[in-house]
């Protein structure tokens, strides 16, 4: 049996991951420090629903489906409870099986402070983000160098690490010719957030432990994804995953949807023609699976943008209005004042089949897709507060 460790298991990705890796018959370890639940909190955001801790839903699905994930509730941006998690020195706060589960054949590295928004509220925020995000990803370096170095490093990374340059954007690499000679570079980074500069130096974090230590890592370049439910989300209401709907936490399509429900302007930032890569959470699943599945050799970075259709905030708005009028919603869509410093009308085409290549079947933004979301989130509507949707964070 495949032995796979998920940090940042409590996540809005991490969760229906550690499931979806658990019924294909993987041994999954997730470790989380639960700091989206405690940031949530002290900010008072808001969340569509109440979603039970790690340990709780990892005995519901035990209770539910017979198979065991193993929780270890830690900091990982601490080294040795990283490292306890490679050598046997973990203990588990949820596992139905004594013992230590083993050096992870494969490690999926969500454990991240995931805002923009939030890396950008002050400098308190900004250290958190990059002390957490490249102290994990550093002392996850080193736990495989030394204890585990044949395990597969999988880390999601994002594709505001490009940021919008005026050239397609290639799958992590650009052949450069200069002066007669050529060589092949990561491709030029122009991140727009603290959040998405410390995603760059992950990167090339990454890259050295590979081209020094021999490590295999795979990095997704992922864009914003959208969606509630999964299959194994769908099987009973206690293993749901988190759902934001603020401006810090929440992903632009989620948030769109939930002012459409509640009456909310939809809040489209200065001209709305900035655009992105999406996907579809069901989407996110494959893309991991499909990664794990498919390491590269010792020594070597897999790089893929992780992404299955393009939009401009301006066209989201759109489709939101027209799904949200035929439910009966009276959308308004609303241009405000860019908070952020970006370009809003831009030349923007990256590539992105290698994971389609590796056999993804993307599942499209399609009015069907939008009339499920919306049936989702107008079930909770009553829990909508208005007062978190928008707090104009700047930078």
């Amino acid at each position: 049996m495949p032995n796979i460790l998920i940090l940042g298991g409590d996540g809005y990705l991490g969760w229906p991951t550690a499931m979806r890796f658990s019924s294909l018959g993987w041994d999954v370890t997730i470790a989380d420090n639960y700091f989206r639940r405690h940031a949530c909190d002290k900010l008072d955001t808001g969340m569509l629903y109440t979603v039970p801790n790690m340990i709780s839903r990892a005995k519901v699905w035990y209770e539910l489906t017979g198979k065991e994930i193993k929780v270890s509730v830690c900091d990982l941006a601490d080294p040795e409870a990283m490292r306890g998690l490679f050598d046997g020195r973990v203990e588990y706060d949820f596992a139905v099986k004594k013992g230590f589960a083993g050096p992870p054949d494969t490690v999926l590295h969500y454990a991240e402070q995931p805002s923009a928004p939030y890396s950008q509220m002050n400098y308190r925020t900004a250290n958190f983000t990059v002390t957490n995000n490249l102290l994990t990803t550093n002392n996850l370096m080193y736990a495989v160098r030394d204890l585990s170095p044949s395990s597969h490093i999988v880390k999601l990374g994002t594709m505001g690490e490009y940021g919008t340059p005026n050239i397609d954007i290639e799958e992590g690499w650009l052949e450069v010719e200069h002066k007669g000679r050529k060589d092949t570079f990561l491709f030029p980074r122009q991140a727009g957030s603290i959040y998405h500069t410390t995603k760059v130096m992950d990167t090339d974090l990454l890259w050295f432990g590979v081209r020094m230590w021999g490590l295999k890592v795979t990095d997704l370049m992922q864009g914003p994804v959208y969606g509630l439910e999964t299959e194994e989300t769908a099987i009973d209401p206690r293993l749901a995953t988190i759902f934001n709907y603020d401006e810090i936490f929440g992903t632009i399509l989620n948030r769109f949807v939930v002012q459409a429900v509640s009456g909310y302007p939809l809040t489209v930032y200065g001209k709305g023609g900035q655009t992105r890569g999406y996907l579809n959470i069901k989407d996110t699943l494959q893309c991991v699976t499909m990664a794990a599945d498919s390491p590269p050799e010792s020594g070597r970075l897999d790089i893929y943008n992780q992404i299955m259709e393009t939009f401009s905030v301006n066209q989201l708005a759109e489709k939101v209005q027209k799904a949200g009028n035929a439910r009966g919603h009276q959308v308004e869509i609303k241009q405000i004042q860019n908070p952020r410093i970006e370009k809003e009308d831009h030349y923007y085409n990256p590539t992105y089949q290698g994971l389609i290549e590796l056999g993804v079947k993307p599942h499209y933004l399609t009015d069907t897709v939008l009339d499920g979301l919306f049936a989702v989130v107008e079930s909770f509507k009553s829990n909508i507060r208005k007062d978190v949707i928008f707090r104009g964070v700047k930078w």
